[in-house]
């Protein structure tokens, strides 16, 4: 069924610079928003519960939640590409089943999260040589956590489905909402009931079901072809399809990722509480790099695929490029925001003067070389879009996942220091980005002068 294309849709018919920005904003802000669950978890029990506490929070639970979810996301940002370009060739009636198939997906893989990880979580936490003067709150910390998996799950893909449509504002305000919410939870549960770290997981994911039913109640009540309809919510066997064979090699990617980075966390544990204390504060605040990035990547996805649903190969080429200079800009920007103010975005998580000094050391080897992740994230959003994502699993995969996993395996043991973990990051960065670079010159920029066909 084709809609009657009434509303404009600026993405595929507005400037370009112009719409780009007004949808990566309320990306960004979204993002900011969803990261301050954990950082401001991290915030409170670092300040009023300590630096065990802090590191039970933000190192290993945290690295084992960011391999399973990531998995997942990974996995339904096959249905947000797919919503994305029959929303931009207009075709209502295949968007409402991708919509309906989307969300049964996120429900169930939210379910079988939880029985995952609640079966996963102890044997994970001592192959990653978790501390043992922090291995009881990381256990609560996780168990709570996983129990509030379909609604975090739910939520995601319901805000998805409206950045995939053009709608970054909505999904925003919902998080606004939803975070002020968590912080008040963390400060009653951690001042006023002493509740320590399982406090904060409880805030959390009754924060998450709340962000959950405010996003199915708009979709529920909205007009559009992406309308939630109870009677409709049963998965199509084609879109399904299409989800899992898009979708698929990013939740592959994101499980490489999600393993080279507890390979890192067991390497970095091996240092000590105080050395793991500053990795996790170093890596509340580099969140702001990433999310900068990834909300690039995101925006990019979304006109990238509505585009290329839409037949208009040459805005897809134009967002490419303005996104590209956009990342580097933003990279060099957050570099010299944590080179010169690093110190005090730091004391916001401790205030021990060792775990401080070592995360300022942390901040000054990996922030200079962040404009190399750029293109990484760039690319991968662009692909996305256009549904091309083995290519780009493979080149993260190897050129991020692979080199750090040999490199601590062969230099770390042997240049044992957290210098040596550092210095992993830029390596791999620099590998990465001149794959993406040689992929798209030299295979991708010419299939993008062809004329696309939806399946």
């Amino acid at each position: 069924m084709r809609s009657t294309g009434k509303i404009k849709n600026g993405i595929t018919e507005g400037p370009i610079f112009t719409q780009l920005l007004m949808f990566f904003f309320p990306v960004l802000l979204g993002t900011l928003f969803q990261q301050l669950y954990n950082t401001v978890d991290a915030v409170i029990v670092g300040r009023f519960v300590g630096k065990a506490a802090l590191a039970a929070v933000g190192g290993s639970s945290a690295h084992i939640l960011n391999l399973i979810i990531g998995f997942f996301t990974g996995v339904s940002s096959g249905a947000a590409v797919i919503i994305s370009q029959y929303y931009g060739a207009k075709d209502d009636e295949d968007v409402s089943r991708a919509v309906h198939t989307a969300l049964i997906l996120a429900a169930v893989g939210g379910a079988l999260m939880t029985v995952l990880g609640l079966l996963t979580a102890p044997w994970l936490l001592r192959v990653l040589n978790t501390p043992q003067d922090t291995m009881a709150d990381s256990l609560i910390y996780l168990q709570i956590i996983y129990i509030g998996m379909a609604p975090s799950m739910v939520f995601n893909m319901g805000s998805a489905t409206l950045r995939a449509v053009g709608d970054s504002r909505r999904p925003l305000y919902f998080l606004m909402v939803c975070c002020l919410l968590n912080i008040g939870l963390d400060l009653l549960f951690v001042l006023q009931f002493k509740m320590g770290v399982m406090g904060v997981a409880v805030a959390t994911i009754i924060s998450q079901l709340i962000s959950a039913v405010l996003v199915c109640v708009h979709l529920a009540r909205c007009r559009d072809s992406y309308r939630l309809e109870l009677h409709r919510l049963r998965p199509d066997p084609r879109i399904l399809r299409r989800t899992v064979h898009i979708g698929l090699p990013s939740g592959f990617q994101s499980i490489m990722y999600g393993l080279s980075n507890l390979i890192l966390t067991a390497a970095v544990n091996s240092f000590g509480t105080d050395t793991v204390a500053a990795w996790v504060a170093m890596g509340k605040i580099d969140t702001l790099n990433w999310m900068t990035l990834n909300a690039m990547g995101i925006s990019l996805m979304t006109f990238a695929g509505q585009n290329y649903g839409a037949r208009k190969l040459d805005r897809v080429r134009g967002s490419l490029r303005l996104s590209m200079i956009l990342g580097f800009a933003m990279a060099a920007g957050v570099c010299a925001l944590f080179v010169t103010c690093g110190r005090y975005m730091l004391m916001l998580f401790t205030d021990d003067a060792t775990v401080l000094e070592i995360a300022v050391m942390i901040v000054l080897y990996i922030a200079p070389w962040y404009w190399l992740y750029a293109p990484i994230e760039v690319f991968s959003g662009g692909f996305r879009g256009l549904g091309d994502t083995l290519i780009p699993t493979i080149i993260t995969a190897v050129g991020v996942c692979l080199v750090r996993v040999v490199w601590v395996y062969t230099v770390v043991p042997v240049w044992h220091d957290i210098q040596a973990v550092c210095i992993s990051y830029p390596i791999s960065w620099a590998i990465t980005s001149a794959a993406f670079f040689a992929y798209y010159f030299i295979v991708r920029k010419r299939k993008l002068s062809d004329t696309p066909a939806l399946q």
